[in-house]
């Protein structure tokens, strides 16, 4: 049988379509177990946010294209932006 080995990706894309085609049990000789991690979640709060309707239907449009709720791809934004400030002010 010959050695199958995981290429180098240079997308996720191009990661997801190799995996999306191959099978990972051909593979599992090259995989290593992780331990599991238990991450401890914060309580969360509401935050309500007036935007225009003409913007909200533009973020209902983009969060209905990647099948999200529209709450959910604000808070995505939010925090990728946060981490972005916080890396810029290191």
């Amino acid at each position: 049988m010959p050695e199958n080995k995981i290429p180098e990706f240079k997308t996720i894309q191009e990661e997801a379509k190799f995996w999306d085609t191959n099978d990972i049990t051909d593979f599992l000789d090259e995989l290593e177990p992780i331990t599991p991690i238990s991450i401890p979640h914060e309580k969360k709060e509401v935050m309500a946010l007036r935007v225009a309707p003409s913007l909200k239907k533009q973020i209902e449009d983009v969060a209905r294209g990647y099948d999200i709720s529209s709450s959910s791809l604000v808070r995505m934004w939010v925090i990728d932006r946060l981490r972005t400030f916080n890396e810029d002010r290191i």
